[in-house]
């Protein structure tokens, strides 16, 4: 971490934030909103403080680390797409013909054994400083309150490194942890997750679980732990890939977990399976606030630490953020093993304001009618692909996906109510559009063929199209019509909702000779005019089944549901800058934004 660090400052890259920064809350709203900015940095606080404990904190805090395209690029030691080169190579090889061909082969399997972590008997850097016992105390970290309605404050960057009960598997996940004490962390690791199994082993075994946390490092460890391998393989093997050289692993000092050496900080413990503790509430990367809900407990055995540590952080919130460097790496590398299971993908892309899995874009060559549909039902089965809950599915002369204006066209020219397909599926945990957890309405749209034949029957502009549809319902506020160049324009509805949207639906019918597609959004927290927010708010509101209807035109009911839609679960609150933090900030001097930037991503 002190050799990227050095790196990036050299590099012009780093921030450094010398003044005094408190780690609730005014840490992560500089760091929230520092991301969003075209120029922005890697940040490096150097004097975090916690004034309602009255802790200076000896380590400094960086966040930020994937900044930019750049610096993810620095990272990961080249562009991502030469490693996703790299790796459908492997997956293609084939065996050498001739004398030639053998010795060519030769340097590509020599550098494979870098795949592989080695097993160190020394100690590692990371355990220069050793407590253990009421000695290890949690309070002794700059841990981060991010939001305002936080149910405390969270390890955000946590490297989580568990293993089977047989000890043949290890893993690496990246889980948020929540802080209840001097020596206790909430373990948020979803069902869906390899520490979810390794934990049900454990628990019908009736043994206790050991895991341990690292902090900092080498930022790619992190990027490791969210990657999508597939289930038994160690997240540290794709480090030794990218890297070309081998993860340099050490015991853990009271379990039989290996991690790497040279991390700043450990936190090791065991979990109880028998105990559960409340969690949350937390605001993920969804833009929500994730619910209270019971997970297991962590009580910590040690904390180890190098003789001068960083301390590693990250805020998620409402894109952009962070995560959308991350995704990117991810996206990017990992094209090639999309491919074995969809060979006729040219690409794939996840915007960031769809949260990644709520939103997914994918060219392909189609061969035959229903070929797009086949895909649809390949990516839901596939992996963390599977949580995808909008796939819009465009042909080979598509636009890049990247270009979104272009490519927007492309498909509103090619929307048509029967190249919908509406199903359900598994969704992630953090979704809360769908009626039940964990499974919901998955969409798919179809646009690889030819231009739809006829647009909107009678345009009208948005004037007289409000004064319609007030007519209908006056608690229409305002409304938005997009890309009416199209075949397809979409109208944006901002509702102050009274009543069921289904309702409102059934009276706008007659409309349908000026209206293609409507998205209903709620008056109260929406802007008809920021295209950029409302993707992000209807791609995490809708739940398709319920939510979509294709006639007369197509209708899609993105407003937060509660008992009027028949809704039983609690639905959460967006997260949300505290006015009061950014205010001092930008007095402190500590954050330069205005009225514009805050509206434009909705900060308060």
């Amino acid at each position: 971490m002190q050799a990227w660090l050095e790196r990036l400052k050299n590099e012009g890259d780093l921030k450094i934030i010398d003044e005094p920064v408190d780690v609730d809350l005014e840490m992560a709203h500089i760091a929230y909103a520092e991301v969003k900015k075209t120029d922005s940095k890697v940040l490096l606080f150097t004097k975090p403080v916690n004034r309602k404990k009255g802790i200076e904190y000896p380590m400094p805090v960086v966040m930020n680390m994937f900044a930019d395209f750049g610096v993810t690029e620095k990272i990961f030691g080249r562009h991502p797409d030469a490693i996703a080169a790299e790796i459908e190579e492997l997956l293609h090889m084939k065996p050498p013909q001739g004398f030639r061909e053998k010795l060519s082969l030769i340097p590509k399997l020599f550098a494979l054994k870098n795949v592989f972590p080695k097993r160190m008997k020394q100690k590692g850097l990371c355990q220069q400083i050793v407590k253990t016992g009421p000695e290890a105390d949690l309070d002794e970290l700059p841990i981060l309150k991010t939001w305002s309605e936080d149910g405390g404050p969270f390890i955000t960057m946590g490297q989580v490194y568990t293993r089977s009960l047989d000890g043949k598997m290890q893993n690496l996940g990246m889980y948020r942890l929540q802080q209840y004490s001097k020596n206790r962390l909430g373990m948020h690791w979803q069902i869906h997750k390899d520490a979810s199994h390794f934990f049900d082993q454990y628990k019908e075994a009736g043994k206790k679980m050991p895991v341990t946390v690292a902090i900092g490092g080498d930022p790619l460890y992190i990027w490791c732990g969210q990657a999508p391998l597939p289930h038994g393989m160690f997240e540290l093997l794709l480090y030794g890939f990218v890297r070309n050289e081998n993860a340099r692993l050490i015991k853990s000092i009271t379990n039989d977990i290996w991690i790497p050496e040279d991390v700043d900080i450990v936190i090791e413990g065991e979990v109880d399976p028998a105990e559960t503790q409340i969690e949350g509430p937390f605001g993920d990367h969804t833009g929500y606030y994730t619910l209270k809900e019971p997970y297991p407990v962590m009580t910590v055995t040690a904390v180890t630490m190098k003789e001068n540590p960083i301390y590693q952080a990250t805020v998620v919130g409402k894109p952009p953020l962070e995560d959308k460097y991350m995704g990117w790496g991810t996206e990017r590398i990992f094209l090639p093993l999309l491919k074995t299971t969809t060979p006729d993908l040219i690409d794939y892309h996840m915007p960031e304001n769809g949260v990644f899995h709520n939103l997914i874009l994918a060219q392909m060559e189609t061969h035959y009618k229903g070929h797009a549909k086949q895909f649809m039902h390949a990516f839901w089965g596939v992996g963390q692909m599977s949580f995808v809950k909008h796939a819009v599915f465009v042909g080979k002369d598509a636009p890049k996906l990247t270009d979104y204006e272009t490519v927007t066209d492309y498909i509103l020219n090619r929307v048509a109510p029967e190249k919908v397909l509406i199903t359900e599926g598994i969704v992630d945990a953090l979704d809360h559009s769908s009626p039940e957890a964990l499974v919901g309405g998955k969409l798919g749209l179809d646009c690889t063929g030819e231009e739809v034949a006829n647009g909107v029957d009678e345009p009208i502009d948005d004037e007289r199209l409000l004064e319609a549809l007030r007519t209908i319902d006056p608690n229409i506020v305002a409304i938005r019509q997009y890309a009416t160049h199209t075949k397809n324009p979409v109208t944006v509805i901002a509702y102050r909702k009274e009543r069921c949207v289904q309702s409102l639906f059934d009276d706008i019918e007659g409309l349908h000779r000026h209206i293609r597609i409507v998205a209903v959004v709620d008056a109260e927290a929406n802007d008809v005019d920021n295209p950029y927010m409302l993707v992000w708010r209807i791609a995490n509101n809708i739940d398709a089944q319920r939510d979509v209807r294709l006639k007369p035109f197509i209708m899609l009911d993105a407003t937060n549901k509660n008992e009027l839609d028949g809704y039983g679960r609690e639905w959460p609150g967006d997260v949300y800058c505290d006015p009061e933090v950014l205010k001092s900030l930008q007095e402190r001097g500590l954050l330069d934004i205005d009225d514009a930037f805050a509206k434009k991503f909705q900060l308060i």
